[in-house]
């Protein structure tokens, strides 16, 4: 496939749009065109002995789940390793494009894997995203009531102004007079152009109404996951499916007040990766994530929710398989996927 026919069908796979306005996301290293992609490259982590990997298996594209281009670079010489990727992965032409959180957000994303091992249950996004657009045009909406002899003159002067759409006119009786109620949407900038005008006319500017439309809800998306249980499980029970699931011989676990290992849990918050700030205040009997902070853990335990922590990229890496085989479907098998053998948590149990 071409990059730029990749790079737009992962797009549709998980819009960038749902990724967190501080990520890093879409494509980050593009070869000179034109460029074709044979072999898809899919890691958790960029590493140098993952870029190594790579090459040696003549990717054309990398998707690295964490974007290694997070900051300003500089420059891009060979002094540190980040800068050494960009280095490689021009030399061998070979593009980086990274999802990150927009995956984190998806239904069939990163959280929803990490839920599968929970065991039968049903899931709702913790923090759920908006849609990227308005459903109509413009973020502000204006109604007001005018006369006939004043309407034909006001609407001449009102589509003079940039920026205003789905202008609408319903007959309406404002107290006993007949009169016609008009709607309108419009940009930040064209509602004080739209009220500069109607303030002319104090009396339909008093009663003129003006709304802040919302974007809406996108169904089953957003940051993290509150799981509720179908049957509720003690936390020993919990604690090795999730093991099994992440195929971890040891998890870190804190106990919540008043709880023990036969304590049954109902509820499960979970966040893959870092989920401090995702988790925090959520009611629920236990939090599942990569890593907390050592003061979010204690003040989850002090309200009686057990902790389980599994490192950051071990609550993650494992959904690079099930994304293999539907991208696999996405993409209608036109190009070769394969999952890095070398990407690991860089934290080992000693």
């Amino acid at each position: 496939m071409n990059l730029g026919e990749l790079v737009s069908a992962l797009n549709d796979f998980a819009s960038p749009s749902l990724a967190e306005s501080w990520d890093n996301v879409g494509l980050l290293v593009e070869p000179s065109p034109p460029h074709v992609v044979n072999t898809l490259f899919l890691t958790n982590d960029l590493t140098e002995e993952v870029m190594e990997e790579a090459v040696q298996r003549k990717a054309e594209l990398i998707l690295s789940y964490h974007p290694p281009l997070f900051t300003p670079l500089k420059r891009v010489t060979w002094g540190s390793w980040k800068e050494r990727l960009v280095v490689q992965a021009l030399e061998h032409r070979i593009g980086i494009y990274s999802p990150h959180t927009a995956y984190d957000a998806v239904p069939h994303g990163v959280n929803d894997w990490l839920a599968k091992g929970l065991g039968a249950c049903t899931s709702v996004p913790l923090h759920p995203s908006t849609a990227p657009h308005y459903p109509t045009e413009g973020p502000h909406r204006v109604e007001f009531c005018a006369n006939s002899t004043e309407l034909e003159t006001l609407l001449a002067k009102i589509k003079d102004i940039q920026d205003i759409s789905s202008i609408t006119t319903l007959p309406a009786r404002v107290e006993g007079e007949e009169q016609t109620r008009v709607s309108l949407n419009c940009s930040q900038k064209a509602l004080l152009e739209v009220v500069a005008l109607l303030s002319k006319n104090s009396s339909l500017y008093h009663k003129t109404e003006i709304l802040l439309l919302q974007k809406p809800l996108l169904p089953h998306t957003g940051m993290g996951r509150l799981c509720t249980l179908s049957e509720p499980v003690s936390l020993l029970t919990m604690i090795e499916r999730i093991k099994s699931h992440l195929k971890l011989p040891h998890i870190r676990l804190a106990v919540g007040k008043g709880k023990t290992l036969e304590s049954l849990v109902k509820k499960v918050a979970l966040c893959a990766g870092s989920g401090s700030s995702v988790l925090k205040g959520v009611k629920a009997d236990l939090y599942l994530t990569g890593e907390m902070s050592h003061h979010a853990v204690l003040d989850a335990v002090a309200d009686g929710i057990s902790v389980i922590l599994c490192e950051h990229s071990n609550t993650e890496r494992g959904f690079l398989s099930e994304l293999r085989d539907t991208l696999a479907v996405h993409l209608q098998n036109k190009i070769n996927i394969i999952v890095s053998e070398k990407d690991r948590d860089p934290l080992q149990v000693a």
